[in-house]
């Protein structure tokens, strides 16, 4: 067996959370009479960070550090009141992770969604035990597209780079997992366009969750 440990991203890969993302971003934006964007608008803005998509949300002439650091601030409260209202695991998904866990493969999760939520997120939605470690965005541990996060599983897992997949929905995923020397796996049904994912790196397109499996069959 060529592989035997995957690394995972998580909203747009293994979650569909992108409706509690955008509620909880627009919301705030009302409040402050500011203008909202459409659900498909926030596939783009997320996937580089919580401070990030807040800036990208904001209106060009509000985009100054107070302005993004007191928004982000707020996006965090708003979301951590909506984070389960409409997230749910892309179909498949519960029944690959189930039949990895069975036959030995070693998983975990790097996001860079903030950890606190990251592990929120996992522990209602995802089979309890799946997974060796679960990361978000951590004080101190450069986001992705560094690779810092994936060499760090790597080296808690024991396990050298280039035994895993990295599974993800967007080109910073796949900048993420050629930087680290593991082989990129981008999936047709999350956030951004597939060509996107080929166009950065991705080596497979997954149609759909099972089709991961191949990689661990004889």
């Amino acid at each position: 067996m060529k592989y035997n440990a995957v690394i995972f991203d998580l909203d747009g890969t293994l979650l569909d959370t992108i409706d509690d993302l955008a509620d909880s971003v627009n919301a705030v934006l009302k409040r402050s009479s500011l203008p909202i964007h459409d659900t498909d608008s926030y596939r783009y803005f997320v996937g580089t960070g919580l401070k990030n998509l807040v800036r990208k949300a904001l209106p060009d002439s509000f985009r100054t550090s107070d302005n993004i650091n007191k928004y982000t601030d707020a996006v965090a409260k708003e979301y951590g009141a909506r984070w389960d209202k409409k997230t749910r695991p892309y179909a498949g998904i519960i029944d690959m992770l189930s039949t990895l866990t069975g036959i030995g493969v070693k998983m975990s999760i790097l996001s860079n969604k903030p950890h606190k939520f990251t592990l929120k997120v996992v522990e209602k939605f995802l089979p309890a035990n799946c997974f060796e470690y679960v990361f978000g965005d951590r004080e101190g541990v450069p986001k992705k597209p560094d690779p810092a996060g994936a060499l760090e599983i790597s080296s808690l897992m024991n396990i050298p780079p280039e035994r895993f997949l990295y599974v993800g929905d967007s080109d910073t995923d796949m900048i993420t997992a050629t930087s680290a020397g593991m082989y990129p796996i981008g999936v047709k049904w999350g956030f951004r366009d597939p060509n996107e994912l080929i166009r950065t790196g991705a080596k497979t397109i997954l149609e759909n969750p099972q089709e991961l499996l191949a990689f661990f069959r004889e």
